[in-house]
């Protein structure tokens, strides 16, 4: 297990000389640059349950603006576009930081009073761009000048942590956000059973005729001697929110007659407790396993383990080891704040996939992180192969993977994208439209968890993760030819797919909602799943 603490320059010698720039000009409190008190308080349709505890520990980042955010923007479209001089020349996390990053001055100083004010800063970035502060909510509360309550929620049948206003604070440099101040939103995985716990298609080379990882690594790269690309040299990157049992890992692969080579690296961010020996890490076995069968000469796999997404994508991003990355977790948006995360990792040639969704709708299944536009959103499909072990026969859509244009408004369409939507798919010409392309969704899929190994398992939980281990063959082969890493593919394939419709393996057939999947793109399917070799030589070669 790495333990990620007090990275970056020394925290305690900058402290003290910091603090007077902290307080210049705190006359008086500053609002923070983004809204923190969830819709339903603010608009008094969640009625009040009581206090938090004033003794009640909590643990918080604290993030500070990105600078020069236009450009970094136009970064983004400059180093993804095949079409521009810059495509694919990447910033390392030390180039990013000096343009982009909080200046030292401005991170210094608000450390200096946070530590001053009662509230310990217990982990830094490479980045600057937040830091982890823990304390009593007490603390929290004169700190913020907030009231923490519990209120019922809305819609579910629990009660919820939240402030009562909007955070101020007496401080000279500007806050952007204070995350883990409210528990509205619940974090959830993108995994789901089947209905009636079998496997919807007895065509797998698993247990009862389940998929299992390599069954995808068959159906979509190959098999025998033409398949040599087994991700030698490339680490995957995956975000979860709860631990991992290792002998869950164990078990699949004695289960299924085979071992794993590929070592498997647990990461703590923030001080979070990475391995278990009895919790329920169904997405987080499932998450490992079937990216390790991808490439399954990886050099590695990071799991990093942690209570705050925001906190892991940014840990993701300043260690830059992994160059595909993936999250089947659903959780609360904080659009300002991993916007710029996404765009750091775009910069610096990381892949970052996540799925889409489970239950048809982007509302039902919870719409983030995957409508965001600078991720790739990965679909689920209802394989067909032919045969146990078999290649690719064909692939209609799954009818319960979440599509649909964004619920947030101020995520528009990028122009990569616009051309594809017509009556026939039914996309929006205003707004991003999910999903960008797609790989198995059904419920056919094999999961060892808690002890023990079922069927019948399904979800887009599984697509992103494959894509993931996908993408560690074609940086390999890109790095085969001396090329830079694929980088956030959208912009990339989009293109292609305008001047080759067989780029990726056509999803068409079924809907799902009342987003058909339709030949060419679709909202379901996205631009379809991988094609193979044809796939990897046309996305490395552009």
């Amino acid at each position: 297990m790495v333990s990620r603490s007090m990275s970056g320059f020394a925290v305690t010698a900058v402290l003290g000389m910091a603090l007077a720039t902290a307080l210049c000009g705190s006359a008086s409190a500053a609002a923070l640059l983004v809204k923190h008190v969830p819709a339903a308080v603010a608009s008094h349709r969640a009625a009040q349950t009581g206090v938090v505890a004033p003794a009640t520990h909590m643990t918080m980042q604290v993030v500070l603006p990105m600078r020069n955010k236009g450009e970094l923007t136009e970064l983004v479209h400059a180093v993804t576009d095949p079409s521009s001089p810059q495509y694919r020349h990447y910033l390392s996390v030390a180039q990013f930081t000096d343009r982009f990053g909080p200046t030292r001055k401005d991170y210094a100083a608000a450390m200096a009073f946070f530590n001053a004010n009662g509230l310990k800063v217990t982990h830094t970035a490479a980045n600057r761009y937040l830091f982890q502060v823990e304390g009593a909510a007490a603390d929290v509360e004169r700190v913020l000048h907030v009231k923490l309550n519990t209120y019922q929620h809305p819609t579910q049948s629990r009660s919820f942590m939240a402030p009562d206003r909007e955070p101020t604070l007496d401080l000279g440099v500007k806050v952007q956000e204070v995350t883990g101040l409210d528990t509205y939103v619940l974090p959830y995985t993108k995994l789901k059973p089947s209905p009636d716990g079998r496997a919807a298609r007895a065509g797998g080379s698993g247990p009862g005729g389940n998929f299992v990882g390599s069954d995808f690594r068959a159906a979509y790269y190959g098999t025998g001697t033409k398949a040599k690309l087994d991700g030698h040299g490339q680490s995957v990157g995956l975000l979860e929110l709860g631990p991992y049992n290792p002998n869950d890992i164990a078990l699949y692969y004695s289960t299924l007659g085979k071992t794993n080579a590929v070592p498997v690296n647990g990461i703590s961010v923030g001080g979070a407790t990475v391995t278990c020996s009895s919790c329920d890490d169904g997405e987080q076995m499932l998450d490992i396993v079937y990216a390790i069968d991808m490439a399954p000469a990886m050099d590695q796999v990071q799991v990093y383990v942690g209570r705050d997404p925001v906190a892991i994508e940014n840990q993701m991003a300043v260690d830059n080891v992994s160059k595909q990355l993936s999250t089947s977790w659903g959780y609360s948006e904080h659009f300002t704040i991993e916007d710029a995360i996404y765009q750091e990792m775009a910069v610096q040639g990381q892949s970052y996939f996540t799925a889409s969704g489970d239950f048809s709708t982007l509302q039902d299944s919870g719409p983030w992180p995957e409508e965001d536009a600078n991720i790739i959103a990965v679909g689920g499909t209802d394989l067909v192969t032919d045969g146990a072990g078999g290649p690719w026969k064909s692939e209609p859509a799954w009818e319960d993977s979440a599509a649909g244009p964004s619920l947030d408004l101020n995520i528009l369409i990028e122009p990569y994208q616009l051309p594809f939507i017509n009556k026939r798919n039914l996309g929006d010409k205003i707004v991003r439209n999910v999903a960008d392309i797609s790989a198995n969704g059904n419920f056919d899929m094999f999961v060892c968890d808690r002890g023990h190994c079922s069927g019948g398992w399904g979800g887009t939980s599984f697509s992103s993760p494959i894509w993931a281990g996908f993408n560690a063959l074609m940086n390999q082969y890109a790095a085969d030819q001396g090329k830079p890493t694929v980088g956030f593919l959208n912009p990339t394939v989009y293109r292609l797919y305008a001047s080759d419709k067989k780029v990726f393996h056509d999803v068409v057939g079924n809907k799902s909602g009342i987003y058909p999947a339709v030949k060419g793109y679709d909202l379901v399917g996205g631009l379809g799943s991988p094609n193979g070799k044809k796939t990897i030589q046309a996305i490395v070669g552009q």
